[in-house]
């Protein structure tokens, strides 16, 4: 059997609340592991893993994707014992060594205070008896190549290959949200950011078939399974848009075309959000990335809703951006090339800073509602 010291992250700040951050958080593991067979406890701040050892590659691919922890490590465990406690230390620095560290430190905690050696008093034995245990390794305090950490709890816990998690808050624990989900690099790592958040989210896509292919409709499909591997559950709808896209090329003029489709994307996905409960639309927006993204045509695009619109790119530049999509693994996936129809319907020179009465003017004129209703009416949802 082997044991996974788990670290939560912002949870541990929530005082009165925490109880129901950290069942919430055990509860996504679980979910996560799915069929694998493990025992997740929660002691003094800290989640403990328990699980056959044929299972350590699932488990461990699934903490790296588990939203709400600061970090975690396969452990050894051991009696509160001195001599036991140093051995363990050992064995970890050989097992160190044997991956190509050739300088160490060692970090100790000791929540139990009737335990008789301070945090200093094990981190200088441990370090000596490590230094006479194991020739060839020797002491780095400050960029070591191995880190062996001691825990002091009701029983010793030594490891030293800690990885950094994901930090955030349980995904669930701050309500539900609804993602529009183009086929593009921004939308999945919006979706992405607010997860981290603690939300639940669904997502929205609007496809204009013939005009967009059966391949671009696949590649959003795609993204969301990429998202629920942090998220969890997803309800994607595919709402058919190509009626609506046809009746503004028609009546508006040419340079307004893209401002007044995401005027109708967030008027159908405000609808959508309604019936299904969440709280909020989000969007990968990133200001004045491009001519839609004007602060002047974002205040446009969510003129006629009354539910927040989250924005958690809006500050970012698109470096920063494809970096977290290559670390969530959707970039791959967003630059495959099929077009979704927001690219495929931009005209040469679209208005750069609409006016929300103008366009609200325009909007009303083109008498898209019930073209918009018989889209959600007939949307596709896929789980």
């Amino acid at each position: 059997m082997i044991t996974w010291l788990i670290k939560p992250g912002e949870l541990t700040l929530k005082g009165g609340n925490r109880k129901s951050f950290e069942t919430v958080l055990r509860r996504n593991l679980l979910a996560m592991l799915g069929a694998v067979k493990a025992k997740a406890d929660f002691k003094s701040g800290r989640f403990y893993l328990q699980a056959d050892e044929e299972h350590c590659a699932e488990i461990e691919q699934v903490l790296n994707r588990l939203i709400g922890i600061s970090g975690w490590a396969r452990t050894s465990t051991c009696a509160k014992i001195p001599d036991d406690i140093m051995q363990t230390c050992v064995t970890e620095a050989r097992d160190a060594q044997s991956r190509g560290a050739r300088t160490f430190k060692i970090e100790a905690r000791r929540t139990d205070k009737s335990f008789p050696m301070n945090s200093y008093d094990l981190r200088m034995e441990g370090g000596n008896f490590v230094l006479e245990s194991v020739p060839g390794l020797s002491v780095d305090v400050h960029k070591p190549d191995c880190v062996i950490s001691i825990e002091i709890r009701e029983k010793a816990y030594v490891y030293s290959n800690s990885r950094k998690g994901l930090g955030g808050l349980p995904v669930g624990t701050c309500g539900r949200g609804l993602l529009l989900l183009s086929g593009g690099i921004d939308s999945p790592v919006a979706g992405f950011r607010m997860a981290s958040r603690g939300m639940g989210i669904d997502a929205v896509h609007f496809h204009s078939y013939p005009y967009t292919s059966a391949e671009a409709r696949q590649k959003v499909i795609d993204l969301s399974r990429l998202l629920s591997l942090y998220c969890l559950k997803i309800r994607l709808h595919i709402l058919g848009f190509t009626e609506v896209q046809k009746r503004i090329k028609e009546r508006s003029p040419e340079s307004w075309s893209t401002v007044l489709l995401r005027m109708a994307m967030m008027e159908a996905a405000e609808k959508i959000a309604v019936r299904t409960g969440a709280k909020c639309l989000i969007t990968g927006e990133s200001l004045s990335q491009v001519a839609s993204q004007t602060i002047e045509n974002l205040s446009c695009s969510e003129s006629r809703i009354t539910i927040p619109v989250l924005r958690p790119l809006i500050g970012d530049n698109k470096e920063a951006i494809i970096r977290l999509a290559e670390k969530i693994g959707t970039f791959t996936t967003s630059i495959l090339p099929y077009e979704d129809c927001c690219v495929l319907f931009s005209p040469p020179h679209p208005v750069l800073r609409g006016d929300p009465n103008e366009a609200n003017s325009l909007y009303e004129a083109l008498e898209i509602e019930g073209l918009v209703d018989n889209a959600i009416f007939n949307a596709e949802v896929i789980k």
